[in-house]
């Protein structure tokens, strides 16, 4: 596996950890379809949350946050409806989550930032 593969496990595996830790409950992760993945579904309440993970390392100059592009949050919502649609939740709260993860030198977690309500659409 790549180094930036490895680093993006890592980066979920803590996301996912870090937002149990805050009492969302992980119902999904790594989910995928033809348009691409949604990395975590949780449950905050009754709010259905999708959440986007981007990693970097410290080394790195702009926040892993930054990648989540105006094009990425469209990808997005287009694969959040289509998981509404495909395990027929109709209408039902949501909200986009980002968490940026960023890692030192040996892969350490430097810092995590949560960003609920990242975006909207």
């Amino acid at each position: 596996m790549d180094r930036r593969r490895s680093a993006g496990l890592r980066g979920e595996e803590e996301a996912a950890r870090y937002l149990r830790k805050r009492g969302l409950v992980i119902l999904e992760r790594n989910v995928r379809s033809r348009l691409g993945e949604i990395d975590l579904v949780a449950r905050e309440g009754a709010t259905l949350v999708f959440v986007e993970v981007k990693t970097r390392r410290q080394d790195r100059g702009d926040p892993p946050e930054s990648g989540v592009t105006p094009q990425k949050q469209a990808r997005l919502g287009r694969l959040a409806l289509g998981y509404l649609k495909a395990k027929g939740l109709g209408e039902v709260r949501c909200r986009f989550d980002v968490v940026a993860v960023t890692l030192d030198a040996a892969d350490r977690v430097a810092a995590i930032r949560h960003i609920p309500g990242a975006f909207t659409l």
